[in-house]
């Protein structure tokens, strides 16, 4: 029986590029079949735009229908080499500010995989607009590129108030933080300890912190032992295609991106354009994404009937696709033959599983405030001055001693990506033409003048190629920098 007449909903619907219109249509079909009220808005991105000449790969059109529905479900989209210049994936996660997203993954019946009978059921929450992924690069010389991290205290509050959230509307009991915090102490730290200072206000949750590298040596060991793992934005990337190798792979991998004021729900996978147009790909991912939109929307009935349809097909096994098995072994049904299955199910429910109960997800609302921490106290103790040089650090610092003089900074140390190399502590260091220079304040008490630092800066200029200047700065008796490696 279809579900209920329901109020209808709008959806801006974007069918993307390669696999993405045949996987975008079935669920369409799976998800209309159900009854319940969406009016489809169907819009584009991604590559087909790329060719138009918009960088961006997101027209005003696009997102002019996403400002009004405030809901999207996607295909995937390509970055065609030679155009575009940012995946046009991440830039609708950043221009209407998704800050989390969402990866689950679960044991299915029919999947056969080395992990089978584990009982795998636990959920990636990544957050999703910070981090490396800001894209923020710059070449510093010729040969040496940086890429900025950065990590907000306002951002690690969203993302771990929404992963504790997420384990309370689905009845889960932990919530894991991995985090690089024993190398990249300032960014990775931030996240674990804001993680453990919200920790508290959710005493019904177990919480841990793990290093990551350890996370994911745990989830190919023991994934079982995981409910919820909340994570940096590049970590999560990394950790949520390995959980979904766990359970078959990313045509099992749905995902949504959720905002205060938009959600994007999509697969994990990209677009295939190897596999585009033949009828073959795998839905299950943008099914299930699909279900997950329902949830947000409040359809949970539409939901459950749609993810019982589908446990049960996989569950009977009456039609597999070719990634369970094998493209090429004759006995590969066709994605629309798949969809007509799971169509048909609607209404049962699986023998051999029990699906998970829902309740509504409360998106935490994080003040709009700019500036978040206050300290009471700050100063700024001296700067680093980034040099492109060819000179040797035995012949460059020297000269920058010499410049120093008679002014309120002198040189402290040199490092040569992140390891002292001036003064000589005896180490064996292949340098590259990129050099920091600190230079801290003579007044171990004062508080560095821009005028000073300007007046380094002039010197300095005279004689090196300077590329990046960043200030030193003390919050409340504290270093808010750190040192290189071998620096006392």
């Amino acid at each position: 029986m279809p579900a209920p007449h329901t109020a209808p909903k709008t959806v801006t619907l974007i069918p993307g590029d390669g696999i993405g219109p045949e996987c975008i249509e079935s669920a369409r079909r799976i998800i209309d079949a159900t009854g319940v009220g969406i009016t489809w808005e169907v819009h584009h991105a991604g590559e087909r735009i790329f060719k138009q000449g918009i960088p961006s790969g997101v027209p005003t059109d696009t997102i002019e229908s996403i400002r009004r529905t405030r809901c999207v479900f996607k295909g995937p989209l390509g970055t065609p080499v030679g155009y575009g210049e940012k995946s046009a994936n991440v830039t609708l996660r950043k221009l209407f500010e998704t800050f989390a997203n969402i990866r689950p993954v679960r044991e299915l019946p029919g999947v056969r995989t080395p992990y089978s009978g584990r009982g795998i059921d636990l959920v990636v929450v990544r957050e999703n607009v910070e981090d490396l992924y800001a894209g923020i690069e710059h070449m510093q010389t010729p040969g040496v590129a940086q890429c900025l991290k950065l990590i907000s205290r306002k951002g690690c509050e969203k993302i771990v108030r929404l992963a504790f959230e997420l384990a309370r509307s689905e009845g889960r009991k932990s919530v894991a933080c991995a985090t690089k915090s024993n190398i990249m102490k300032l960014t990775e730290g931030m996240l674990k300890r804001t993680f453990e200072e919200i920790a508290q206000e959710y005493p019904d949750i177990q919480s841990w912190h793990i290093i990551v590298d350890n996370c994911a040596h745990q989830l190919v060991k023991k994934p079982e032992q995981f409910d919820v793992i909340v994570t940096t934005n590049m970590n999560g990337d990394i950790l949520s295609d390995l959980t979904s190798a766990l359970i078959g792979g990313l045509g099992f991998a749905p995902s949504a991106n959720l905002g205060n004021e938009v959600a994007i729900f999509e697969a994990v996978h990209g677009s295939a354009p190897k596999y585009a147009g033949k009828n073959v790909i795998n839905p299950t991912a943008v099914i299930g994404s699909g279900i997950m939109m329902l949830r947000h929307l409040g359809e949970f009935e539409a939901a459950a009937r749609i993810e019982n349809a589908l446990l049960v097909t996989l569950e009977e096994g009456k039609v597999k696709t070719g990634d369970v098995v094998g493209y090429d072994s004759g006995k590969a049904c066709t994605t629309t033959a798949f969809t007509d299955e799971i169509i048909k199910n609607l209404g049962r429910s699986p023998q051999t599983v029990t699906p998970r109960t829902y309740k509504p997800l409360r998106i935490p609302r994080i003040s709009p405030d700019p500036v978040v921490v206050r300290p009471t106290s700050r100063r700024v103790v001296g700067a680093d001055i980034f040099l492109e040089s060819g000179l040797l650090p035995d012949k460059l610092g020297p000269t920058l001693e010499a410049l120093a003089e008679g002014t309120p900074l002198k040189l402290k140390m040199i490092s040569n990506r992140g390891t002292q190399v001036y003064p000589d502590k005896g180490t064996l260091i292949d340098c590259v033409d990129h050099y920091r220079c600190r230079f801290v304040l003579r007044d171990e008490s004062g508080d560095l003048k821009d005028a000073d630092l300007m007046a380094l800066l002039g010197r300095v200029a005279a004689q090196h190629r300077w590329v990046h200047v960043e200030k030193l700065p003390e919050f409340d008796g504290q270093p808010g920098f750190t040192k290189a490696q071998g620096e006392d």
